[in-house]
């Protein structure tokens, strides 16, 4: 049982229980909504059920439980950093059934703050470095509240104590900047970050039916380019991602081995894309780039069918320049291997797409070009465009191509494949984005992760792999139009406000990205540039590390006079009565050590009338509270000392 002057009072159990939950909520904002929602209205009930005494043991074993069922059924067992954030919020959510004394409410403070700290392992963006910092400055007030109460002085009116708050954050500000500015930037951590449970919607190196439901859906933004000179028409926009051969009937996936093939030859247009894009956090390692990649940059990989990689997977925001021209030719010999793989197909599958492939081909003979313009010809005059499908069965291209003859991309370009691969032309499934519109406040194109879209390479005689979007002869809107000529239609009709609201979402984009540009893309590079203004060029690491160690030093030798001058004196009524005298001093009125406060106001007033009146007042009040405790508002007269001027 804790000593009764160690319980909680209703307003510090508040300010904990406030801090508490505005550590949590940066966390709650990025795990999944079920999760976040059962947490927080957890938190909640535990907090006013034991707002008067502790929950009893069995109850908060049983919480704990049921926490625990909760995110395993959500996230399944395997173990990533979206599942250690998630039980760390669980855990907090239940805390507050103990926070009965002191010591419980600074225990509480101490685990939450590694709240904010942990979503940072899911999201580096601008609200929650600003969530966190308001949980952080929160905590200090907190604990200065709890200080108060351990020592049973009345509480600091919340002026004086943000006051102290803002100085104690102004004495650590130094070292945080120049450990910002001049740390070693480290080209990986120094240990493994594991996964997450729960994948990032994303491409992938595969394609299977209804894997992209979330994707098409999901209006976030995929990536941001910004082109140096003309941007590409819309429908030259298609950004190229992994290259899917092998079908097993149902899915298709990556070749990965073909990767160590010598490159095909290309034989490129004469438009050139000089670009710069920024790929948002996927966690994995496809990279996407406008048909075709000429090059790869630094820190990835051009594969065998111009598909790039990352050399790490893509936790964080990263910039990549890139150049990229469409192609003449693309590969126009096709090696045996090669051929074979891109017409092999599953054997005893999709009947009805392999007996109509066999009759246009003796229908067309050896033309393969009239072939696929007579698909996709079929596609246009009896094919429909939709998200609502329901997923396929065993022949799932007879039942599209056959029966339902609707779908979207994943459908069309799965099933243009097979067809053309059952009449003896080889084809791929080419994965990525298609599209974008500008930003008005940037001036860079936004890439969303709903213009996710695949399509298909058939190779032919003479021209090589030659893209065919099948999705496009459907439905050409969803491909060619942009995503701001959609919202300037929807516009037209709904007056200023939706007007105001659309700019206000390209305005908060253009902040995201100058929050990535400026703090988490402050690599090596950005680094040295921001010293070479100084003469200092090409520093190696330790020379980094000297010049930090330096500077927090210095910060560290100030924080500790900051510090120790505090612990000098920590009655602020004394600070502030000889600060005053500092004062005088340089006028050559300074107090003796031995002389009494109303001796040494009375001789500086009859050496300075001026100024005596209201010297004396002060000390007659100063020496009242300090020996005779007859000054109630100590706090006004420490303003007044400060104001007090000679």
């Amino acid at each position: 049982m804790a000593h009764p002057s160690q319980i909680l009072d209703p307003s510090s159990r508040g300010w904990a229980l406030a801090t508490a939950g505005l550590a949590l909520l940066p966390l709650l904002l990025i795990l999944p909504s079920t999760l976040a929602l059962g947490f927080g209205l957890t938190a909640v009930v535990v907090a006013a059920l034991a707002w008067r005494a502790p929950l009893p043991g069995w109850l908060r074993l049983l919480l704990t439980l049921a926490m625990l069922a909760a995110v395993f059924a959500t996230m399944g067992t395997r173990l990533g950093r979206d599942t250690g954030c998630a039980l760390l919020a669980a855990m907090l959510a239940i805390k507050p059934a103990e926070a009965h004394s002191l010591r419980d409410a600074r225990s509480l403070l101490g685990f939450s703050l590694f709240a904010p700290f942990a979503a940072f392992l899911l999201d580096q963006g601008p609200m929650v470095m600003v969530l966190g910092l308001v949980a952080a400055l929160c905590a200090l007030l907190t604990l200065q509240r709890l200080a108060d109460a351990e020592n049973q002085a009345p509480p600091l009116p919340l002026r004086q104590r943000m006051g102290v708050m803002a100085r104690l954050v102004g004495i650590g500000l130094p070292l945080a900047m120049a450990a910002f500015w001049l740390f070693p930037r480290l080209g990986s951590p120094l240990w493994g970050v594991p996964e997450r449970a729960l994948a990032r919607p994303g491409l992938s190196d595969s394609m299977e039916p209804g894997a992209w439901g979330e994707l098409m859906s999901d209006d976030s933004p995929a990536l941001r380019a910004s082109f140096r000179g003309d941007p590409p028409p819309p429908e030259q926009m298609y950004w190229r991602g992994p290259v899917l051969w092998q079908f097993d009937g149902r899915a298709w996936t990556r070749l990965r081995w073909l990767d160590g093939l010598p490159m095909p030859e290309v034989r490129a247009q004469g438009t050139t894309w000089d670009y710069e894009i920024e790929m948002e956090a996927t966690d994995r390692r496809q990279l996407v780039a406008l048909d075709l990649p000429t090059a790869a940059p630094a820190g990835s990989r051009l594969g065998f069918d111009h598909s790039l990689t990352a050399e790490r997977p893509l936790s964080a925001p990263s910039r990549w320049r890139l150049r990229s021209s469409p192609p003449a030719q693309f590969e126009p010999e096709l090696r045996p291997a090669l051929r074979a793989i891109a017409l092999d197909l599953p054997g005893g599958r999709n009947p009805r797409t392999l007996a109509l492939a066999r009759q246009w081909r003796e229908e067309a003979g050896g033309d393969d070009a009239a072939i696929a313009t007579r698909a996709l010809e079929w596609i246009r005059a009896e094919f429909a465009y939709t998200l609502d499908v329901p997923l396929p069965g065993r022949d799932a291209v007879d039942e599209f191509l056959f029966g339902t003859k609707e779908g979207y991309c994943e459908h069309f370009s799965s099933a243009y494949t097979v067809l053309m691969r059952a009449a003896g032309i080889p084809a791929r499934v080419v994965t990525g984005y298609v599209g974008g519109y500008r930003n008005p406040f940037g001036g860079y194109w936004v890439v969303r992760r709903m213009d996710a879209h695949a399509w298909v390479e058939v190779w032919l005689e003479g021209h090589g792999w030659v893209r065919v979007d099948p999705t496009a002869a459907v439905a050409p809107e969803r491909i060619y139009d942009t995503l701001e000529q959609r919202r300037n239609a929807a516009r037209s009709g709904t007056g200023m406000e939706l007007l105001r609201l659309d700019n206000l979402g390209d305005l908060t984009d253009w902040l995201r990205r100058g929050w990535n540009d400026l703090v988490l893309g402050f690599d090596a590079g950005r680094q040295q540039a921001l010293l070479s203004p100084l003469g200092l060029q090409h520093l190696r690491p330790t020379q980094l590390l000297a010049m930090f160690a330096a500077l927090a030093a210095l910060a560290l030798a100030g924080m500790i006079w900051v510090l120790a001058r505090g612990e000098r004196e920590r009655d602020p009524l004394l600070r502030a009565w000889r600060r005053l005298g500092r004062h005088y001093a340089k006028l050559g009125l300074g107090r003796a050590p031995h002389e009494p406060a109303l001796a040494w106001a009375g001789r500086v007033a009859a050496a300075h009338p001026a100024s005596g009146p209201a010297l004396l007042a002060l000390s007659r009040r100063f020496a009242a509270a300090r020996y005779a405790a007859r000054e109630t508002q100590t706090h006004r007269l420490v303003e007044d000392l400060r104001r007090h001027r000679p």
